[in-house]
This record gives C-alpha cells, structure tokens and sequence, in this order.
C-alpha cells in the first residue's frame, strides 16, 4: 500500500476525508440557515461531546454551510484565562467585512464598526476604581473609524455584548443575510462572559434577529449555560456529538479508501470497529496505520492485527500521554482511582468503561480520603479539562478510552 495514498487523517480538528454519519446535524442547521433567512424565529446551537468525536470539525463545516449561503461568520475558541471581549470583536469584525461590500449605505458599516471598536477597547476596572485596563487587555482592532461614545462602551460585558451584537444584526438585516458566530471550547468561558452570552442570545431571539451563535462544547457545557442563566435550557438547541455507529464507521474508513480502488474485508472493519469504538479521531487513526501495514487490497484483520499496535502507541503518546502529563502527582492518583472505578461501575451498569461516571465519595472511599480534602484535585482537573462533572457528585473523563488507557500504565 503505497503511503502517500493513504487517504486518513487523524488530526486536531482536521477534517475527515469523508465527514460520515453527521448528516442529521448538517440538514438541522440548513434549516436553521433557511428558517432565519425567511425571518422565522430559531434558536442558537450547542454541540457537545468529549473530546475526540469531532466537534470542532463539525463546527468547521456548519460555518461553511453558512458561508455558502453568504452569510458573516467568525469563529474563536474559549480560553479560561481569556476574557470574551476581544475575541469576539474580532470575530464580529471578520464577518461584518464579508457583508461590507453588499451593503449600500458605507455609513452603516462605519457606525457599527465604531460600536466594535468602542466595546473592544473597553474593559471592566480592575483594581481601585477607574484603574485602567492592563496592557494585556487592550486591543487595537485595525478599523480606521473613531470609537462610539454611550454604545456597547459600558464595560459591563453583559451590556455591552447585548447592545453590540444586536447592532451587528442589524447590519446583517440590511444586506438580507444573517451573522453566525462560532465558539469552540465554550466551556471555557467565565461565568460572566456565559451570562452575557446567554443574555445576548436571549435578547436577539425576542428580536428575531438574524444571528446566532452556534457553540461547542464538552458533555458539562448545557450545566454551564444552566448555571449562568436558568432559562439557557430554552434558550438554546442542544445536539449531543457521539461515537460513529456501526454503518457510519464503516463509511469513514470504506469511502476514502475505494476512491484509492481499495477494499476491507469484513472481518478487518470489524476488528477496526472494536479498537476504534466508532470515535472519529480513534477511527482515523488506526485507518491510518492499517493502510500504511497492509501489503495490499483488500485489507485483512490481520493487516489490523499487525497495525493496531503502533496506532495504540501513537495515541499514547499525542492523545494520552500529553494530557496526562499535565496532571500533577495528586491529580494523576485522582485519575487513577477514577479508572479503577469506572471499569466497575461501567460493568454494573451493563456499559463499556468509556462511559461510566464515577460517583465522587466512592473516590475518597478508594483513595481512604475524605471527599473535601480532593476538591482541589477534581477542581484542577475539571479546569484542565481532563474530567468533568455530568451530574451532582460523579465525576468522568473528558477523554474516551482514557480509563483504559490509565489501567496499562504503571503506577
């Protein structure tokens, strides 16, 4: 099998040669696109799944969807320590410039571009009262125009973001399109920044303007938007991202490779569909390594077989290993004790490992702790984005296979 044929591609938010069973998602945003477009009120969109299933590569073709249908679009992705007001203003201004050459009234664009640039060089006081923004956190967006006085200036996010993006609407409305925003890791954001997202989204939706956001986010994200504003479960369209079944797993791997004139033998993809689990970084990466091992067409088990164990190293090492390398001693024993149990609970409750949630006392329990003394060890965790927490007191890895990957390595 010749290697620069080799037709997979497992990489961090790298899209698939072949996007396969995420069809349902595409048509329910091109009818959102459609929806809004014949001015019907829709709602913004989270996506949400661990890591590794393809979020971001959905996300990456909505916003051609969107782009297709010639409407602005920006995209950012949360950081923790990062507030919202920069990233946003740049993301805004990318797509308000897409809509700039369709607008009749250069004015327009002006105004607006002074609200942006006036929201993205004003910053909440730290400090005494009045103390300027650090350096850090000051922005000089490349617009020409003067900032706007008394819009979108308050330094209250919550404001500001509210009067900002139904501004951008409103250029959106002119040119008869819409504006989408795309907002990768959204878990990240700060608590104020999520309320006054949710805020905004809130507001436009009254409004029926024509701009969403469409998030995505780890399996805890709803909980997050849930604890900002309780009338986020409302306010928003939530699609949980999963593992491929077994027909679109089979598509993943088959279609690339017949475009190449090659074929798998229906015991290989069975094998391929135990290692991988039907995740999508997982299904790439041992495509990857079984082609390069096959000799030839058809791909065999054992081709598998043989592959399988470097596709298992290399995920060790850049899927795995880098995010267990940044645990420190107590969070690696926390993991650990995680892993242990969740082999457990995922027996009991007639699951795989992957999916099982560990209840949080029976870790202090298995680690002869008591439960407060790990708060800091879960908390580290949860920000690091290694764990997260579905439901009150059960903890489970952001990461799938991780617990398995845990239960091989020394102590």
């Amino acid at each position: 099998m010749d290697p620069v044929r080799n037709p997979y591609a497992p990489g961090a938010g790298q899209r698939p040669p072949e996007l396969a069973g995420r069809g349902r998602e595409l048509d329910v945003f091109d009818v959102v696109l459609e929806r809004i477009a014949r001015g019907r009120p829709e709602r913004s969109l989270m996506l949400t799944g661990l890591r590794g299933v393809g979020k971001t590569v959905l996300l990456n073709t909505l916003r051609s969807q969107a782009i297709t249908r010639l409407w602005g679009t920006g995209k950012i992705e949360a950081r923790p320590d990062q507030s919202l007001r920069r990233p946003v203003a740049a993301a805004l201004h990318m797509a308000v410039r897409e809509l700039a050459p369709r607008h009749r009234a250069p004015d327009r664009i002006d105004a607006f571009l002074g609200v942006l640039k006036a929201f993205a060089q004003r910053s909440a006081p730290t400090g005494r009262a009045g103390a300027a923004p650090k350096l850090r956190d000051r922005w000089q967006p490349g617009i020409d125009v003067p900032a706007a006085t008394g819009r979108a200036d308050s330094g209250d996010i919550e404001i500001d973001l509210v009067e900002l993006l139904s501004d951008a609407a409103a250029v959106a409305a002119d040119v008869g399109t819409g504006i989408a925003v795309f907002i990768d890791e959204m878990q990240d954001l700060g608590p104020e920044d999520v309320s006054a997202l949710c805020a905004a989204c809130h507001e436009l939706s009254q409004l029926g303007a024509p701009l969403i956001v469409v998030g995505a986010g780890l399996p805890h994200l709803p909980a997050v938007l849930s604890a900002a504003k309780s009338y986020s479960e409302r306010l928003f369209r939530y699609q949980r991202i999963d593992r491929l079944d077994r027909i679109a797993a089979d598509q993943a791997l088959c279609a690339p490779a017949e475009r190449e004139e090659v074929e798998y033998e229906p015991k290989a993809l069975d094998l391929l569909y135990e290692k991988s689990g039907g995740y999508p970084y997982f299904v790439q990466a041992y495509g990857k390594a079984t082609w390069d091992h096959a000799p030839r067409s058809p791909i065999t088990d054992a081709d598998v077989r043989v592959a399988a164990p470097e596709a298992e190293a290399e995920l060790a090492v850049g899927f795995f290993g880098s995010r267990f390398e940044r645990a420190t001693p107590a969070e690696r024993e926390y993991m650990r004790a995680m892993a242990t149990l969740s082999l457990v609970e995922g027996d009991a409750g007639g699951r795989d490992d992957m999916d099982a949630a560990v209840p949080t006392a029976e870790i202090a329990r298995a680690l002869g702790r008591k439960p407060a003394s790990l708060s800091p060890a879960r908390d580290a965790l949860i920000k690091k984005g290694l764990i997260y927490s579905g439901e009150r007191g059960t903890v489970a890895f952001t990461v799938p296979h991780f617990g398995r990957y845990l239960r091989t390595q020394p102590a």
